[in-house]
């Protein structure tokens, strides 16, 4: 199946509408090697974003480039709050 083509200025908007809310980001980072995240988008710069983990007492934050989302090495998805 074919992907969406997506550029970088459909990344950067897509995650400038999730700043502040709480995500999940998963982060492949190889041979077989795929970290899961829940956190917040926190501080959005021209070519990296820094997202604050929620769920892990060792890791603070991670910085993801757009460029991470748009080879699909960072994949995000928006929670929904449950009250």
């Amino acid at each position: 199946m074919r992907k969406n083509l997506l550029n970088l200025n459909d990344i950067k908007s897509r995650v400038l509408s999730i700043k502040g809310k709480s995500i999940a980001i998963s982060i492949n980072r190889g041979r077989k090697k795929i970290d899961n995240y829940n956190g917040i988008v926190e501080e959005i710069y021209p070519s990296v974003f820094t997202v604050k983990i929620l769920n892990d007492v060792k890791l603070k934050n991670v910085t993801c480039s757009y460029s991470d989302v748009l080879c699909g090495d960072v994949t995000l998805e928006e929670q929904a709050v449950i009250d």
